[in-house]
C-alpha cells in the first residue's frame, strides 16, 4: 500500500511540494472551461492547508514550446483563490530566485502556485538539474497528478526519489477504484472502448479478456476490427498492420465467452455530405456510430452491473459526429450500474450533458487509467514509498 498524506507525521510548518494535474481547457480569453481536475484536487489541498503546511503547488498545462502566455497557470491560481481566500499567491516563474524568494515568504497554511512546469523543457526530460531545483523547494513531496502518473517527468518521478513522499486523496481514490473494478467487478461487467487509435486500445482489450462480460467497440478504432471481420469500411480510418492482431483478439475474446459488439450502422462522410448508412460504400468515411448501434449498446449498458468507458464513439471534436458519444453518455448516466468514465472526450461528454453527478467515478487521467486497465504499473506511483 502506498503512503498517503494521512500517513505523514509532523508536517505542520513544513514546505510541501504538491504536484497536481491542472491541465484544464481554457478559452481564448484565458477563462477555464472545465474545472473538473481542479475540483478533484481540492480535498488534498484543503487537508494540507488545514495541517498548516507551507504549500507549493506545481502543474503543467497544455504542450507549450517554451513560454506561452496563453498557457499560464495564472487562471488556475485565480480559481484556487475562490476556494482559499487570501491564502493563494502566484509566482510567474518555474525556477529561480523569484520562486525561492516567494517560498521564503510563504506562511504556514498558505499556498504558492508556481508557473507552468512545461515552460521549462527539462520537465519532460526528467533532467537531474531541474529535479534538484524543484526538490530544493520543499521538505516533503506529495503527488496528486493522476493524469500524468504514467509519465517519468521531473516533477512527478524525479522529485519523488529525492524527498519523503506520499500520494494525495485523488490518486488514492483512482487506484482503489480501478483495483476494485478489475479484481472484483460487479456483473455483468460492460466495457466500452472508443477513440481513433486502435494501437492504444489493443493491450487494454487483451487484458480485459476473462474479466469483462461484454465489450462495446466504437470510434475510429472500430474500423480495424470491422475489417478483421470482413466487413466493408469504405475509406474509414484503419491500421492495416493490426488487422490480423485484431482478428486474433476477437477470436480469443469469443472463445473466452466474452460478448464483443461492433458497430452495425454509421454516420459517415460521403464527399462533403454527412450521411447515415448501415453499410459503408467505397466512397464513405465512417465517423460516428449510428442510431441502431447506439440502441444496441444502450441495451447492454442498461443491464450492466458495472460499466467502464474510455474513449469517444465518434469524431467527437466535430459536432456533426458527436451524437453517438452523447447517446452513450446518456445511457451510462441512466444506468443503475456502477460506472467509471475516463478519457478527456468521454468525461467531456458527461460534463457537457450535465451528468457529472450520475457517474460513480470520473477519472482524471485517460492515459493513466488506460495503463491500469492494461494491467501495467504507473512509474510515478511506483516511486512513492510504501507503508
Amino acid at each position: 500500500m502506498k503512503r498517503t498524506i494521512r500517513d505523514l507525521k509532523n508536517i505542520q510548518d513544513k514546505r510541501v511540494l504538491l504536484r497536481c494535474d491542472f491541465n484544464v481547457p481554457l478559452d481564448k480569453y484565458g477563462d477555464i472551461l472545465d474545472a473538473t481536475r481542479i475540483d478533484a484536487s481540492i480535498p488534498t489541498i484543503k487537508y494540507l492547508v488545514n495541517q498548516n503546511c507551507k504549500l507549493i503547488i506545481c502543474s503543467h498545462l497544455g504542450r507549450p514550446k517554451g513560454y506561452d502566455k496563453f498557457l499560464s497557470l495564472f487562471p488556475v491560481a485565480v480559481c484556487l483563490m475562490k476556494y482559499f481566500p487570501n491564502k493563494v499567491k502566484f509566482c510567474p516563474k518555474v525556477v529561480g530566485d523569484e520562486v525561492k524568494r516567494d517560498i521564503s515568504k510563504l506562511k504556514s497554511g498558505n499556498i504558492l502556485v508556481i508557473e507552468n512546469l512545461r515552460f521549462d523543457p527539462r520537465e519532460e526530460e526528467n533532467d537531474p538539474t531541474f529535479v534538484k531545483e524543484l526538490a530544493s523547494y520543499a521538505d516533503i513531496y506529495v503527488d496528486d497528478a493522476f493524469g500524468v502518473a504514467h509519465r517519468k517527468h521531473a516533477s512527478n518521478y524525479g522529485v519523488a526519489l529525492k524527498l519523503p513522499n506520499a500520494v494525495g486523496f485523488l490518486i488514492e481514490k483512482e487506484l482503489k477504484v480501478f483495483d476494485e473494478a478489475f479484481k472484483n467487478p460487479k456483473r455483468p461487467f460492460v466495457a466500452i472502448f472508443g477513440g481513433a487509435k486502435v494501437k492504444d486500445k489493443l493491450p487494454l482489450i487483451k487484458n480485459i479478456i476473462g474479466k469483462a462480460d461484454t465489450v462495446l467497440i466504437g470510434g475510429g478504432m472500430a474500423y480495424t476490427f470491422l475489417l478483421a471481420e470482413g466487413i466493408n469500411i469504405g475509406k474509414s480510418i484503419v491500421d492495416l498492420s493490426l488487422v490480423d492482431e485484431a482478428k486474433s483478439i476477437l477470436d480469443e475474446a469469443r472463445k473466452a465467452g466474452m460478448n464483443v459488439i461492433l458497430p452495425v450502422d454509421h454516420v459517415a462522410l460521403k464527399y462533403d455530405r454527412v450521411v447515415k448508412a448501415d453499410n459503408l460504400d467505397a466512397d464513405m468515411i465512417g465517423l460516428d456510430i449510428g442510431k441502431k448501434t447506439a440502441k444496441l449498446f444502450a441495451k447492454e449498458i442498461k443491464s450492466a452491473g458495472q460499466i467502464v468507458w474510455n474513449g469517444p464513439l465518434g469524431k467527437y471534436e466535430d459536432k456533426a459526429f458527436r451524437k453517438g458519444t452523447f447517446m452513450i453518455a446518456k445511457a451510462v448516466a441512466k444506468s443503475s450500474a456502477y460506472s467509471i468514465v475516463g478519457g478527456g472526450d468521454s468525461v467531456g461528454a458527461i460534463n457537457t450533458l450535465g451528468f457529472t453527478d450520475k457517474i460513480d467515478h470520473l477519472s482524471t487521467g485517460g492515459g493513466a487509467s488506460m495503463k491500469l486497465m492494461e494491467g501495467k504499473t504507473l512509474p510515478a506511483i511506483e516511486v512513492i514509498d510504501t507503508l
